[in-house]
């Protein structure tokens, strides 16, 4: 039992971190409208997703490999998603 609550509580940020991530990312590419999101906030997540994995020291970990490294991911893909869309805005302007 002692080992089943932190083994079970490392699947939550797994399932939630990412999920959260990637509901912003359909969002953005449903709406095509990025008015609003902050690059700097994606992009600063991604990073202190990454140094969270650093500091776990759980490299293997599949909660750790999908909860923090997944998230950091999607949180990278939005940052540059924001800007390209951006840039596609004012090039059209």
């Amino acid at each position: 039992m002692k080992e089943l609550i932190p083994s079970i509580a490392g699947w939550i940020p797994a399932i939630i971190l990412p999920l959260a991530s990637l509901m912003q990312l359909v969002k953005i590419l449903r709406e095509r409208n990025v008015q609003g999101i902050s690059v700097i906030s994606w992009f600063l997540f991604g990073l202190a997703n990454i140094g969270l994995y650093i500091f776990t020291e759980k490299y293997y970990a599949i909660q750790s490999l999908l909860g923090l490294l997944g998230t950091a991911l999607v949180n990278f893909t939005i940052a540059i998603l924001v800007l390209k869309m951006r840039k596609t805005e004012n090039e059209k302007d």
